[in-house]
């Protein structure tokens, strides 16, 4: 990819705020940094919201709400429509666009690209299918109409390390619902979600209906708008800690609230397991996104007989994965999001070494430019290292054992978060125990990728409230209203 071709791209992305069909400059005209993590170099300086441009982005919302839920369902769903196909277009400028801003492998950057236009398309189809229910009381005495109404205007706080996908993921189910929006997404990787905001313009979505509010200070710009009483819905994806604080927050005004929080997922290989299958799908649940993601699979838990033929086969794979910038051929690890991640990533390796694990691969970051850390394999993890209670966000694969089916269900609900589980097994039956067994709002067979704009994504326990994608995910947009007409 060459150097020009990037800074074009990178010009090409608007520097504003964008608020009621405009991109402005912010009221202090206050800007902050873009930075590419593999070299350190900024990339792009963008307008720095305040929380007076929160508040005029969520005017413009409110000002549009009442025509955008009275906006036909077909209506919405071509503009939701021409939207995806515009993401087609564009499908290697957003690919690139991540993998500089974020670091992800180009071709990963390209797979999210095609998930989260997913969204577009699945909702588009969704906003025509909103329906209600007519009939009869069980006394005879009137009809009952069930019908279901826009929420209202949503505010959305988005994570960075899917800064494509997780803005598709909520906009469009709102979009489809006939709510208005105004989003932040993360001061790590904004430019994603401001050039596809230039895509949904470009699709012809109405002023005020999506508002873009970047900001450095995501705290101090969140909680008027929390706070205002006429927003009516908060979705958020990060972590569980900020997660607690906006539910609070939301409390004030009885917001309705989607939460998706964080992850410790247990990925566990019975003795029978197909272990050609495993390892692929180890390598996919834990290096995918450099091991950035909520999804991530972050505590392998594996029969001790085969356990030791599971870590040689993974350290195999994971001494083969080129590390470099995204944009380099054949890169499989790109680098961490920021310093900050890669000293997590060392202390949590280093506890569990010194608690006795073995170091099979990896273990250290790289020196020079960029925030690089090794694809790191460990193994004969012990119970009470921090890497089995914390959530790793980075390239290392953690193996524990188990005797037991019991041991192994024990081992993978021993904690407060619930989010996805993946097993591993050629037994029909413990598969299906193991679904019923196992406390996650999502659970991966014999599969080491579990999201689908078609199914509903969501955790249990300290891992979030609510459902993204699927048929559930619109009802998350839409309050249900019961009225009662007299039988005459």
């Amino acid at each position: 990819m060459s150097t020009q071709t990037e800074q074009a791209l990178l010009d090409s992305i608007p520097t504003g705020l964008f608020i009621g069909g405009e991109w402005i400059d912010g009221e202090t005209g206050a800007t902050f940094d873009v930075h590419d993590p593999a070299t350190g170099a900024v990339i792009r300086t963008i307008a720095d919201a305040t929380p007076g441009d929160g508040i005029r982005a969520l005017d413009a919302a409110v000002a549009a709400q009442d025509s955008w839920a009275a906006t036909a369902p077909r209506t919405r769903s071509d503009i939701l429509r021409r939207a995806f196909d515009l993401v087609q277009e564009h499908k290697e400028d957003l690919a690139l666009l991540m993998t500089l801003e974020m670091g992800k492998p180009l071709a990963e950057a390209r797979g999210e690209v095609g998930y989260g236009g997913e969204f577009l398309r699945w909702f588009s189809e969704e906003a025509v299918r909103i329906s209600g229910r007519y009939g009869i009381n069980p006394e005879g005495t009137g009809h009952m109409v069930v019908s279901q109404r826009p929420v209202g205007p949503s505010f959305f706080v988005t994570p960075w390390n899917f800064p494509f996908a997780m803005a598709t993921r909520k906009i469009a189910p709102a979009l489809a619902a006939g709510c208005t929006v105004v989003i932040k997404p993360p001061a790590l990787t904004p430019l994603t979600t401001m050039f596809f905001t230039s895509l949904l313009e470009k699709a012809g979505l109405p002023a005020g209906v999506v508002n873009v509010v970047q900001t450095s200070k995501s705290s101090a710009l969140s909680a008027p708008i929390i706070a205002d009483p006429r927003l009516r819905k908060l979705s958020f994806t990060g972590s569980t800690e900020v997660g607690r604080k906006l539910i609070a927050q939301a409390a004030e005004g009885v917001l309705r609230v989607s939460m998706e929080l964080g992850g410790n997922a247990p990925f566990v290989v019975f003795d029978d397991a197909d272990l050609d299958k495993a390892v692929d799908g180890a390598l996919a649940a834990k290096f995918r996104n450099i091991g950035q993601a909520c999804t991530a699979a972050n505590r392998f838990i594996v029969h001790k007989d085969v356990a030791e033929e599971f870590g040689r086969r993974v350290t195999e794979r994971v001494n083969a994965m080129k590390i470099g910038r995204g944009t380099e051929e054949g890169v499989a690890i790109g680098p961490l999001i920021d310093k900050d991640a890669v000293a997590k990533a060392g202390e949590l390796v280093d506890d569990a070494v010194e608690r006795g694990a073995t170091l099979l691969a990896g273990g250290k970051a790289l020196e020079g430019t960029g925030t690089f850390y090794e694809p790191t394999v460990l193994t004969d993890v012990v119970p009470g290292s921090a890497i089995l209670r914390e959530e790793i966000f980075g390239p290392v694969l953690a193996i524990a054992t188990f005797e037991t089916e019991d041991d192994a269900v024990r081992l993978a609900n021993d904690t407060e978060y619930g989010l996805v589980s993946y097993v591993f097994t050629e037994n029909l039956q413990r598969g299906q125990r193991m679904i019923d067994r196992l406390e996650t709002g999502m659970m991966g067979l014999n599969v080491g990728v579990v999201s689908n704009a078609a199914a509903p994504f969501g955790g249990v326990k300290q891992s979030g409230v609510g459902r993204e994608g699927g048929l559930e995910g619109i009802h998350e947009y839409l309050s249900t209203k019961y009225t009662l007409i007299p039988v005459s």
